[in-house]
């Protein structure tokens, strides 16, 4: 999932209600992606596992943009430019997420992706050199509290808080490449921006299977061809991926990013919703994090921060 930009403006009620749905039916799809990335973890290698994901992400949201404007389109798009954001920023990004996931579990990766906004806020004020303030550095400190308490780091073992910090990594990447594609890309729609970083989100992962292929790296396994990983990978790829990213982007057009960002903070509990009703058991304390780092990450955005 990746931050966009746009202008506030006053929108109407019906277009809130309408923007709100959408942003709610993008992050539910996204968040069903870490589930199915669960079970395809089971038989693939991580690296494996993320070229194919984004291949077939990539391949959706080019046959979505040739239905909507048409082959020709694709001459004028800036491929070289958005290509190296996608590669640079999307690409180790989606590939440091999964591997947190596969060190840790879903509930833990959805808490990073759930972080995303104060990493974008956090890049601000590095390079756009923002005010550090009180309500900002406040939620910062909720956010780690939260994810140490969901995840249980520092009471049940290294890697379940490794897992957290590495997809809080992973999130800052794609809080950079998504600056990057709205300063670099201007004159570029949502939809064409999305169409070239994820290019290079794919050329990534295929630079970095490829090179752990010649190596012989556990995580560059691609099992063969079966039945029961057909759905997950949909559900990964197709739904948790391109469709989702393409109902982000028409989200964000709706009510902007401002409040956009804001469903972000339910990821992690349509996560627990998701394994819960597939029989897998919760923890209290999962809950209890996920809701104070939902809290830091509202409290960093308040208009003060």
């Amino acid at each position: 999932m990746r931050l966009a930009s746009s202008v506030s403006t006053p929108v109407s009620r019906a277009k809130l209600l309408r923007g709100n749905g959408i942003c709610v039916g993008s992050i539910f799809l996204f968040s069903l992606a870490f589930p199915a990335a669960d079970l395809l973890l089971q038989d693939w290698g991580v690296l494996g596992l993320i070229l194919i994901r984004n291949m077939l992400a990539f391949g959706l949201i080019l046959l979505f943009f040739i239905a909507l404007l048409g082959a020709q389109g694709l001459r004028d798009l800036p491929w070289a430019k958005g290509f190296w954001i996608g590669f640079t920023g999307f690409g180790i990004g989606s590939t440091l997420l999964i591997y947190a996931q596969a060190i840790s579990d879903p509930i833990t990766a959805a808490l990073a992706a759930a972080a995303m906004p104060i990493s974008a806020v956090s890049i601000e004020i590095i390079l756009d050199k923002r005010r550090l303030t009180l309500p900002f550095s406040m939620g910062l400190v909720l956010v780690l509290m939260g994810g140490g308490v969901a995840t249980g780091a520092g009471l049940t073992g290294f890697n379940l808080g490794w897992g957290l910090m590495v997809g809080l990594v992973s999130v800052s990447f794609f809080a950079w490449g998504s600056r990057a594609s709205v300063v670099n890309l201007p004159d570029t729609s949502p939809l064409a921006r999305t169409v070239v970083t994820t290019f290079g989100m794919w050329g990534f992962t295929l630079f970095l299977w490829g090179f752990g292929r010649i190596f012989g790296w556990a995580g560059a396994h691609i099992p063969p061809p079966s039945a029961e990983h057909l759905i997950p990978m949909c559900i990964y790829a197709l739904l948790g991926v391109g469709i989702s990213q393409l109902l982000w982007v028409k989200g964000v057009g709706e009510i902007g990013i401002a409040i956009a960002s804001f469903h972000l903070n339910a990821a992690p509990f349509y996560v627990m919703v998701v394994m819960v009703a597939f029989g897998q058991s919760l923890q209290i304390t999962q809950v209890i994090g996920a809701a104070i780092l939902a809290f830091g990450v509202i409290l960093s955005q308040t208009k003060k921060a």
